[in-house]
């Protein structure tokens, strides 16, 4: 037997039903903040990642899926080109944002994504190598009322789906001019320990050492637990920026905590960062994170453009559906169970059905010519609003028991009159 790879799994029909459920309500909330869906190639040329995701970056640097093709219609043995399965979705939507030219269209522009990623990393609970992110990237607007719009949606999505113990933690990590300035204040100070940092937090210390406050090991979290803050070194634009931001989510009834080491964990983020953390989950405790990214649109080859995002992982968003015991309304069902007793009335319930299928209703028949007792269990688990009732006294009459499965009164029909009946019937 041949089973999953390592870091994936199935998701069978029952547990298909919550994830559309999901999807529906994050597309409700998208309609309702007029985000239009795109949707991006699955795999991308490794350069997008290794530029827009940062080289320094965990992700660049040891969780993405890259493979080589040799393009066949040239001979030349150095035309290999590298392709990498997305591990994230901003840096894909921000290449299709240039390459359709939508900065042409009117701004500010509202995107969001939903579909698979990928990162080679160790399987737990809530990551997996394959997973399914839901993101927004909003583009053209550097006023720090999107900030909190973009905030906003998130919290809604969480209020909405019932997840109770939610925290929102911000940040700013600035701009290329104050970045500069604190990142030589920062190397100053960690030259001293620099020899103690672990292997990434080495590696990140000339090109990034804002970085090293994201560094998830112990041991770098002690010896930097004194380092300089950013938040202690923004250029008046991005402190007032940052203040702003602030209003709005009060003026939003929305609780936050400042966290002065919040980074994030790709290089392109610059003034506003924030995360949803839900502690339920276990260590991966983030459900939600993103922030702003003023200098991405430029730095992959378009126009100097201000852009802000999130994404959500999925699978933890569902985790933490179930650890608070929280369902979504499931507004699944069926309008009618089709029951037949004997050959020929399977002939006429498939046809009756066939013709409801075709004016829009929901239908599903016996076909493993079970008993009547049998037949109406199936009924009642796929919460059939009516049954369609046909024996051998119902065939030679030319009429058909219809049973409304909530009050159970039945009437019998004449068969040409079943499809006028039930389309009125279950309005």
């Amino acid at each position: 037997m041949i089973n999953t790879p390592r870091g994936t799994y199935d998701i069978l029909p029952e547990e298909a039903k919550k994830w559309q459920l999901l999807e529906n309500t994050l597309r409700k909330w998208c309609k309702r903040y007029q985000i239009q869906e795109i949707r991006t190639p699955i795999f991308e040329y490794t350069d997008l990642f290794q530029r827009g995701v940062g080289e320094t970056t965990d992700i660049v640097q040891k969780e993405m899926f890259t493979f080589s093709i040799k393009n066949k219609e040239n001979s030349d043995k150095d035309d290999i080109k590298s392709f990498t399965l997305r591990p994230e979705g901003t840096a894909s939507t921000v290449r299709a944002f240039i390459n359709n030219k939508l900065y042409g269209q009117p701004q500010p522009t509202k995107l969001f994504y939903m579909g698979p990623m990928f990162r080679y990393e160790r399987p737990q609970a809530g990551r997996n190598r394959q997973f399914s992110q839901f993101g927004i990237e909003v583009f053209g607007s550097d006023h720090p009322s999107i900030d909190a719009e973009v905030i906003s949606f998130a919290n809604h999505i969480f209020k909405d789906l019932g997840i109770k113990n939610v925290r929102l933690e911000i940040n700013s990590v600035g701009c290329p001019t104050c970045r500069q300035q604190h990142k030589e204040i920062m190397m100053n100070k960690l030259a001293e320990v620099r020899e103690e940092l672990c292997t990434d937090c080495d590696n990140r210390f000339e090109r990034n050492p804002l970085r090293i406050l994201d560094c998830k090991n112990e041991a770098c979290k002690q010896l930097t637990q004194d380092a300089p803050l950013l938040s202690d070194h923004l250029c008046s634009d991005c402190d007032e920026h940052f203040k702003s931001v602030q209003k709005y989510l009060l003026a939003l009834e929305i609780p936050f905590h400042i966290n002065p080491r919040l980074v994030r964990g790709l290089d392109y983020y610059t003034q506003t960062a924030f995360e949803f953390m839900e502690d339920s989950i276990g260590a991966m405790s983030t459900i939600c994170g993103g922030g702003r990214y003023n200098g991405l649109v430029e730095q992959l080859g378009g126009q100097d453009t201000p852009g802000i995002g999130f994404a959500i992982g999925l699978e933890r968003l569902l985790l933490a559906l179930d650890n608070n015991k929280t369902t979504i309304e499931d507004d699944y069902g069926i309008d009618v169970y089709a029951i037949a007793l004997g050959e020929e009335a399977h002939v006429a319930v498939l046809k009756m059905i066939d013709q409801l299928r075709e004016h829009g209703l929901d239908c599903e028949k016996d076909f493993l010519n079970r008993s009547m007792k049998a037949q109406m269990k199936a009924a009642n688990r796929l919460k059939a609003k009516h049954t369609i009732i046909v024996g051998e006294a119902e065939l030679a009459d030319n009429k058909a028991i219809i049973r409304n499965m909530e009050t159970s009164e039945q009437q019998a029909i004449s068969f040409d009159g079943v499809v006028n009946y039930l389309l009125g019937g279950s309005k």
